[in-house]
Formats: C-alpha cells, structure tokens, sequence
C-alpha cells in the first residue's frame, strides 16, 4: 500500500536525519492518511488498516516532536494515537503509544506517572509475547524508578531487563519500532542509574560500551551518548578525557538535528565552562563556537 510506504520513508528519513523537514513531512502524511480514511470508500477491512496506519502515523509525528523537545505537540499526538488504538482494540498500537508516554514523562520530570504507564504498556505487552518488548518497557520502568530515587528497584527491573533481552530468539518477533533496543541501550541505562545516585566513576564504564555497542545507523543516540559520556568523565573527574570526547561528539551532531541532544551539549558547555582547567575551557569554547554556528543559542 502507497500510504504504508509512504510511512516507512519517514521511519527511514528520520534515522538518517531528523528535524523539521521530516516532521514536516510526517504531518503532510498523516492529513493525507486522514483525507483518506474520511473521505474514502472501501470496505470496512481496509478502514481498519486505514485507520491503523493513521495511529501509526500520528504516533510518529509525536517522536518527532518529542525529539525536537516541542512537548505539548508530541501529547497531542500521542493522545491521537492512543484514542485510535482504543477504538480499534489494537494492543501493538497501545502497547507502543504507553510505552513512549512513559518515556516523555520521565524526559519531562514526571517519573511517578512515566513507571504508572511503563506499567500499563508491560500489562497489555504481555499478550503479544516479545521478549525484547518486555526488556524495553522494563528499561523504561527502571528509568522511572531511578528518578524517582528507588535505585534497588531500578537496579532489579535492570536485571529484568537483560534477562528477557537475551531472550529475544524465544517469542514471538520483536516488533519493527523496538528493533533498536538491545544491550547499547540496557549499558545506557545502568549508565544513568548510577550518574543518578552521584556515582560517576562507575557510570562511565556503562556509558562507554553503550556508545562502543551503538548501531552506527543510530546517529542521535550515538551523539546523546558520547556527550553522556564526556558529561560523566568530568564529573568523575577525569577533566581532559571528558573535554576531548565533547569535542569528539560534534561529529555525530553533523549527523542528526534533535533538540534533545541540543540540550545535553549546552549541559556539558555549562559544565566545562565551570571547570578550572585549560581543556575544559577550550571545549567549551569549540562547543560555543558550534551552537553559534548551528543558530541553537
């Protein structure tokens, strides 16, 4: 189907580069998906795919948005989505929309409601059987926990988490959207959970391998994990390797368009430029230099 097509291209559009011509792109494709659906004539088989494509789609609009940190937008179309697999019973949908939901949440400083609707998402997921949709849903309940300062129960659903991903030859297939999931970004989360608890040294080696084990087809978390990384190398102390690595992470930026990202980078100038030391002070300034250029100040 055309319209099918048309929404992987943006899948694949949006790996490769991300930004506002794509999250242009998404919305034009979702009001044509839309125009279809209240417009059309077909039998009632084909307005259900219709009718899921246009959830899928909404869906993505919102992580484009939520990647380009516009968070009100990204509720609305999550919202969409979510009322569209309510209607339609369709738990693939559901299970995807309330496991984002919680990711936006925890972003946002709300881990309370981001474990409520990691929860949710595990509730209805288990049906489908997916081992490596468990271990990502149990990632983003550990995440939740983790800022909600239950490091013990952070660390135990973690431990979960890996279980099941390694796992992933049993079940049924993981589906197509949480492909990227996997040991890169278990190590990530480890990696948080003790930067988290103000253990920086032993953060650093979980960042590491995240950043070593990362899909180089995953250009925006390639860079959000170098710059977590250079972050935590300098908290832990370790002032010059840090400030090489920032340096080092403005490679992957030429990459990808993502204002998540944009923030972590202005996080670790803020840090560098504090740091009383000459290789902290000339990253931060290559750094400034970079957000000058790129108009993100």
């Amino acid at each position: 189907m055309e319209l099918r097509d048309g929404l992987r291209s943006l899948y694949t559009l949006d790996d490769a580069y991300g930004g506002g011509d794509v999250r242009s792109l998404a919305v034009r494709h979702l009001r044509r998906v839309r125009r279809v659906v209240n417009t059309g004539r077909y039998p009632d088989t084909i307005g259900r795919q219709l009718q899921l494509l246009a959830g899928e789609t909404a869906e993505h609009c919102a992580w484009l948005y939520y990647d380009a940190d516009d968070q009100d937008a990204a509720r609305r179309y999550w919202g969409e989505a979510l009322t569209t697999a309510t209607m339609l019973r369709d738990d693939g949908l559901e299970v995807l929309v309330l496991a984002s939901l919680s990711m936006q949440a925890s972003y946002e400083g709300r881990p309370r409601d981001g474990y409520d609707l990691a929860r949710a998402a595990h509730q209805r997921a288990v049906s489908l059987g997916s081992p490596v949709l468990l271990s990502l849903i149990a990632a983003r309940e550990a995440r939740a926990l983790t800022l909600m300062r239950d490091h013990s129960g952070a660390r135990k659903r973690l431990a979960d988490s890996m279980r099941m991903v390694d796992r992933s030859d049993r079940g049924r297939p993981t589906p197509e959207w949480a492909a990227f999931h996997g040991h890169a970004e278990l190590d990530y989360a480890q990696g948080l959970l003790y930067t988290e608890a103000g253990h920086h040294k032993a953060a650093v080696p979980f960042v590491r391998a995240a950043l070593a084990h990362q899909d180089r087809t995953y250009g925006r978390n390639r860079a959000l994990y170098r710059l977590t990384l250079a972050r935590g190398l300098v908290q832990a102390g370790e002032v010059d390797e840090g400030a090489a690595e920032a340096v080092g992470s403005l490679e992957h930026l030429e990459e990808v368009e993502s204002a998540r990202v944009t923030r972590r980078l202005a996080e670790v100038r803020e840090l560098l430029a504090g740091v009383d030391a000459v290789s902290a002070r000339q990253a931060a300034d290559e750094l400034t230099e970079y957000t000058h250029q790129k108009g993100h100040d």
